[in-house]
């Protein structure tokens, strides 16, 4: 669950919900909020200043991933990690930048600059370890009404354009579920499709999520597929929907739907009838 953004032009983080704030105070945030601006602009000018000396080429692409890990055991552990062009490049680990395994003597070279800069190193190491663990407990603290929420899913199946001759598409549809990580494959058996066709896990405005499952198969073979969904909110039971009972739920439908619309028709011209036959 994204709980936070950041507004680039006005240097401020956006708080997305009532309780995004945990249980820092204004003037913790508003010091964190300067020290975010501060580094983001300073991150920008230095990668210009030594782009050459390192050899970037431009454009680039660096992606930083920050934060902390809390476990059961009290156990807190910091991290930043940094890529380049999409390939992990270096991390801070002990108090120090180190190269990624897989990285050139680019990544070498930007840790032993970055190294000499003892102030952000201690800045870094206390992020990660002191801030980041204190608001992380006051964040799940202040939201675990909504951290801990659980919805359970609807789902059902549908046909959709038809890919081809003899073809279809089927569709599983999974709706309403909260939170976000889900499960949804079609199934022979207990066997999984390979050409089970994921779309985008998409929002709904009261903040739970839908999600739209596709296979391609030929006609003959879409008796016995079926579509299993998996979630938190099922208590670690499967939700299965069977090709084919579907149509026969419209079927059923159908069959009462019909004679009711018929008999309303009928009692309607019957009154109509009626109502004619009165007038003298």
């Amino acid at each position: 669950m994204q709980t936070h953004g950041w507004d680039s032009e006005s240097g401020t983080i956006i708080f997305l919900h009532s309780w995004s704030k945990g249980n820092f105070s204004n003037e913790e945030l508003i010091d964190l909020e300067l020290l975010f601006r501060v580094y983001f602009i300073g991150l920008t000018r230095e990668t210009q200043e030594y782009a050459g000396q390192l050899h970037f080429k431009y454009p680039m692409e660096i992606q930083v991933a920050a934060g902390c890990e809390l476990h059961s055991s009290d156990i807190e552990k910091g991290f930043l990690r940094a890529a380049y062009q999409g390939s992990d490049f270096l991390s801070f680990q002990n108090m120090s930048w180190v190269p990624s395994l897989k990285s050139d003597s680019r990544a070498q070279s930007a840790c032993d600059l970055m190294n000499q800069y003892e102030a952000i190193r201690e800045t870094v190491h206390s992020l990660t370890t002191n801030t980041c663990p204190r608001f992380a407990l006051g964040l799940f603290d202040a939201g675990k009404v909504d951290l801990q929420k659980q919805v359970r899913p609807v789902a059902w199946l549908s046909s959709g354009p038809s890919p081809g001759p003899g073809r279809l598409l089927l569709v599983c549809h999974v709706s309403g579920f909260y939170p976000k990580p889900v499960w949804v494959m079609w199934m022979w058996g207990e066997q999984e499709q390979q050409g089970t066709r994921r779309g985008d896990v998409l929002p709904h405005a009261d903040g739970t999520w839908y999600l739209r499952v596709t296979l391609d198969v030929v006609a003959q073979e879409a008796a016995g597929l079926s579509c299993w969904v998996r979630h938190s909110s099922l208590g670690g039971r499967d939700m299965v929907l069977y090709w084919g009972h579907h149509l026969s739920m419209y079927l059923i439908l159908l069959a009462v739907t019909v004679p009711l619309i018929l008999l309303i028709v009928v009692a309607l011209w019957f009154k109509k009838r009626c109502s004619y036959q009165d007038i003298p």
